[in-house]
C-alpha cells in the first residue's frame, strides 16, 4: 500500500509539471502577440490619452513665474515679485527661442494671450521704469487682469484637469473654482449628445432593416442564402471613401434620388438630401448595415424551425408565436448588433464630414480638427478620453444586462 501511495503521488506530481509546462509553452507562444499588441495599440493609445492630464509646456518657460505664483490664492493681482519673475522668464524664453510653445499653451486657456506674452516679450525693456507692475501692465492691459495670472497658475503643471474640464464645457476661475464656460464657447455637451443621437438613430435604422433581412438569410435554403450573403457583404470589398462619395451624388439636387422622387410627383422640386442629418443617417446606415445583419443572421441560423411548429401546434397566431417563441431567442443577436453598430457609429469621422453639414459633425471631427489643425494634443485626446470612458460605460451596461438575463434563463 506504500508503494502504490508513493507511485500515486509521483503521478500526481509529473501531472502538474506537465500542466506547468504546458501553461509556460502556452504563455510563450502569446507573448510574441502581446508584445506586438502592448507595442503597436496599447502603448500608442496610452500616451495619446496622458495627454488629456499632460501639462508641462509652460513649466520649462517661465519657472520663476511659476514658484513665485505657488501660494497665490487668485483673489487679487500677485505681488511685486511674480511681476519681476515674469519679466525675467519672458526675456529669458526670447533669447532661448522657446516663448511660442508657452504662448500656445496660455492661448489655449485664455484667447488672446498669444498676442499678449509674444508682444509683452518683444517690447519688454531691460529695466523698469517705477516697477515691473507698472512695466508691463503699461506695455499690456492684460497684465493687470487677475484672470491673465489665474490662466499662468492653471498651467503650472505637471497634470492639470483645464482640457478635460474644458471637454465638458467646464473651466475653473483664478481662484480655483470650477465655473460653466462661456456660452460662446459651450459647445461639446452639445456635440456629444449630437454624437450619442446620430449613433442610436443609425444603430435604430440598421436594426429595422437588418433584422428582416438576416431572418430571409437565415430561413433560405443554404444555394440561396450563400448567394444573398454575397450581396450583403458586397459592401466590405468597396472603400469607404467611394461608397460615401457615391452617396453624395446619388441624394444631390440632380442625383438620382431627387430625380425618382419629382419624377413620381412625391415633391415639387429636389429635397435637401446631402449636406444635413438626412445625407448621414442614410450614409452612415449604408455601410454599417452589414455589421448589424451578420451578428442577426448567426443567432437566427441557430434557432430550431421546430420552435415555431411546436408554437403554431397548439393554437398561438403567427404574430404571437413570432413575438414570444422567435424575437426573444434573437435577444443576443440584437445586442451583439446593436452594440457594435452603436460603438462603430461613435467615432465615425469621414462619413458625417463628406455628406453632413457644420451642425452634423460628430465628436471624432473635433478630434481630427485639434490634431491636425491646431495642434492641440491635450484637447484632442481629452474628447477621446470622454468618448472612450461613454463607449465603455456603454459596454458594461451591456455586459450587466447580458449577464442578468443569462441569470434569470439559467
Amino acid at each position: 500500500m506504500t508503494a502504490l501511495a508513493q507511485d500515486g503521488l509521483e503521478i500526481r506530481r509529473s501531472l502538474r509539471r506537465a500542466g506547468r509546462r504546458r501553461r509556460v509553452e502556452a504563455w510563450l507562444l502569446l507573448a510574441p502577440l502581446v508584445a506586438f499588441l502592448l507595442l503597436v495599440f496599447v502603448a500608442p493609445i496610452a500616451g495619446m490619452l496622458w495627454r488629456a492630464v499632460d501639462d508641462r509646456d509652460l513649466a520649462p518657460v517661465m519657472p520663476r513665474t511659476i514658484a513665485a505664483l505657488a501660494g497665490w490664492q487668485g483673489e487679487a493681482l500677485p505681488g511685486e515679485d511674480a511681476f519681476a519673475a515674469l519679466a525675467a522668464d519672458l526675456a529669458q524664453a526670447r533669447a532661448d527661442k522657446t516663448l511660442p510653445a508657452a504662448a500656445r499653451r496660455l492661448n489655449y486657456d485664455h484667447n488672446g494671450l498669444r498676442t499678449v506674452v509674444t508682444n509683452t516679450a518683444r517690447k519688454l525693456p531691460d529695466a523698469p521704469k517705477d516697477s515691473w507692475q507698472a512695466t508691463l501692465t503699461g506695455l499690456d492691459p492684460a497684465w493687470g487682469q487677475v484672470e491673465t495670472w489665474g490662466a499662468i497658475a492653471r498651467a503650472a503643471g505637471p497634470a492639470t484637469d483645464f482640457y478635460l474640464l474644458a471637454a465638458l464645457d467646464l473651466r475653473r476661475d483664478a481662484a480655483g473654482a470650477i465655473l460653466p464656460s462661456p456660452p460662446d464657447e459651450a459647445i461639446y455637451r452639445e456635440v456629444f449628445l449630437r454624437t450619442f443621437l446620430v449613433a442610436l438613430s443609425v444603430t435604430a435604422l440598421c436594426l429595422v432593416i437588418g433584422f428582416p433581412v438576416a431572418y430571409l438569410l437565415a430561413t433560405r435554403p443554404p444555394r440561396i442564402a450563400n448567394l444573398l450573403m454575397i450581396l450583403v457583404l458586397l459592401p466590405f470589398w468597396t472603400s469607404l471613401l467611394v461608397r460615401t462619395t457615391a452617396w453624395v451624388v446619388l441624394l444631390q439636387s440632380n442625383g438620382v434620388v431627387n430625380e425618382v422622387i419629382t419624377g413620381l410627383g412625391l415633391a415639387g422640386e429636389p429635397l435637401q438630401l446631402v449636406y444635413n442629418r438626412v445625407g448621414v443617417l442614410v450614409a452612415m446606415t449604408h455601410v454599417l448595415l452589414p455589421y448589424m445583419i451578420l451578428p442577426l443572421y448567426s443567432v437566427m441560423r441557430s434557432i430550431p424551425p421546430a420552435h415555431l411548429r411546436a408554437a403554431y401546434s397548439l393554437g398561438a397566431k403567427p404574430v404571437g408565436a413570432f413575438l414570444r417563441v422567435y424575437l426573444p431567442q434573437t435577444l443576443p443577436g440584437i445586442g451583439a448588433g446593436a452594440l457594435l453598430v452603436f460603438i462603430l457609429a461613435l467615432g465615425y469621422y469621414i462619413t458625417p464630414a463628406l455628406v453632413g453639414g457644420p451642425a452634423d459633425q460628430m465628436i471624432s471631427w473635433f478630434i481630427a480638427f485639434y490634431t491636425t489643425s491646431t495642434v492641440n494634443w491635450g484637447m484632442a485626446s481629452a474628447l477621446g478620453l470622454l468618448l472612450l470612458v461613454a463607449t465603455l460605460a456603454l459596454y458594461a451596461v451591456y455586459a450587466r444586462l447580458v449577464g442578468a438575463d443569462r441569470m434569470r434563463l439559467g
